[in-house]
């Protein structure tokens, strides 16, 4: 011991090697850069080696440029290490690991060679890495999600957060257990992005994880609201995760006294998706719903609120009141009238848009939709039947005044033929009157012969 002791303090004192040390945290799967810059005016060209502790060489460059990468640190064929040479010049060699790992944890070492002089520099780097598992739970699951810093550093503070937001232990089913959290049992409302907070040395180091929890996945959460137009087909959604053959699912009406069920209008025929289908809404399609399921967890229930929207018009003096009705309006926030008409060639012309419950308007203009929003955007929307818009009212006009012609001529047409009619009918009933008196006939041909015959003498003559 005293032999090595002596031989490391000569190497420091005439070789003018260095030692510092930098502590590193990184995230697990992202990019780090390990620091080892030369002090010295002129670093190029100067020998450079990374190693790790008790990992080997990680990379290293002669001064002649040659450039050599330990084989642990290649991954299909490129490096995940690199010390961009635009640098050198510089002076600057730090390591870059892209797609950090927990095994890429530990004490790294730079050692720069330059003429007759060693600078050695050290950098612990430390991996902070959040994990879930089951990685892709069953509602009811029980699921650990555990915040790891590797090598272990004392004293840190870990705080969590769910999809951006400080995660609330107290009267939950979220309690701390060592190195993380445990749920039991999980529901969909922990699915989303859980994300562990360290204070590392300088600042604040953050990573995530995705929890899905499979089971229904829509509706998304119990007591969904669900907007529908009256009269219009609407689908109320029941769809489990593609990874679960549900058995005995059925989609039912809760409220309706005794629970109606849903089983022959289903939308799709996949074995995940058992939403059904109303073809034309009615007022007593208003009301709760479940969607239920039982897979090899148990059974899986989801319920749901369909909120019928209808349009109520009524007569104003010279104009028509249309007021926006829904069956529950709780969650409205705003709503918002567009108005749409058509010219005579058939053009859509949108405008104007009024913003408000109940709107005052012409009756003869054209098609109006209620638009209603809530805090996150969009609800839904209904539109009042159209009865008569401007473009049809031209096109009615237009008829009209193309057909004048054609109902004149046919009118004409028809007296002559009558004229005709009537003419016949009286050559008929005199020629009747005649063949009662045959004599007559006879006397009334002789006359008419004798005519003739004085007629052809007077030509002659």
């Amino acid at each position: 011991l005293l032999r090595i002791f002596i031989s490391h303090l000569f190497y420091v004192l005439f070789l003018g090697a260095r030692g510092e040390t930098t502590e590193l945290m990184a995230v697990a799967g992202a990019q780090v850069v390990l620091p080892c810059k030369c002090e010295t005016s002129q670093c190029d060209p100067a020998a450079i080696t990374w190693s790790k502790e008790n990992g080997g060489t990680v990379w290293r460059k002669q001064s002649s440029g040659l450039q050599y990468w330990g084989s642990s640190w290649f991954g299909k064929g490129e490096a995940r290490v690199r010390c961009p040479h635009t640098e050198f010049a510089k002076g600057d060699y730090s390591l870059e690991i892209n797609n950090v790992k927990e095994d890429d944890a530990g004490l790294y070492t730079c050692k720069v060679e330059l003429r007759s002089r060693v600078t050695v520099k050290q950098v612990m780097l430390r991996v902070l890495q959040v994990s879930v598992s089951p990685s892709a739970p069953v509602r009811g699951d029980r699921v650990s999600i555990k915040c790891t810093v590797t090598p272990r550093l004392e004293g840190t503070v870990v705080q969590w957060m769910l999809n951006s937001y400080p995660v609330v232990l107290k009267d939950s089913n979220i309690r701390t257990v060592p190195g993380g959290l445990q749920i039991a049992p999980v529901t969909e409302n922990e699915a989303g992005a859980w994300t562990c907070a360290v204070q590392t040395f300088d600042n604040v180091l953050q990573a995530s994880v995705q929890l899905t929890v499979r089971g229904i996945t829509q509706p998304p959460k119990d007591d969904t609201k669900l907007y529908a137009a009256l009269g219009s087909p609407f689908t109320i959604p029941c769809m489990f995760s593609p990874e679960i053959v549900p058995r005995g699912t059925l989609v039912e009406k809760l409220d309706s006294g005794i629970p109606q069920v849903f089983s022959n209008r289903s939308a799709s025929s996949s074995s995940w998706d058992k939403s059904i289908i109303i073809q034309d809404v009615v007022p007593e399609n208003e009301g709760r719903y479940q969607c239920s399921g039982t897979t090899s967890r148990g059974r899986l229930t989801r319920t749901m609120q369909l909120v019928v929207a209808k349009i109520v018009m009524s007569k104003k003096k010279d104009s028509l009141m249309l007021s926006c009705h829904l069956s529950d309006s709780s969650e409205v926030t705003k709503y918002e009238w567009v108005h749409v008409s058509y010219d005579v060639n058939g053009t859509e012309m949108v405008g104007p848009i009024l913003k408000d419950q109940t709107i005052y308007v012409k009756e003869d203009w054209g098609e109006w939709t209620c638009r209603y929003y809530g805090e996150n955007g969009l609800l839904g929307n209904v539109t009042i039947p159209v009865h008569l818009t401007a473009g049809q009212r031209g096109e009615k006009s237009s008829g009209v005044s193309s057909n004048t012609g054609t109902v004149i001529g046919l009118s004409f047409l028809l007296i002559i033929l009558l004229l005709v009619l009537a003419q016949m009918y009286k050559n008929h009933q005199r020629r009747k009157r005649i063949l009662q008196y045959p004599a007559l006939e006879t006397i009334v041909h002789t006359i008419s012969n004798e005519r003739e015959e004085r007629e052809k003498s007077r030509v002659k003559e």
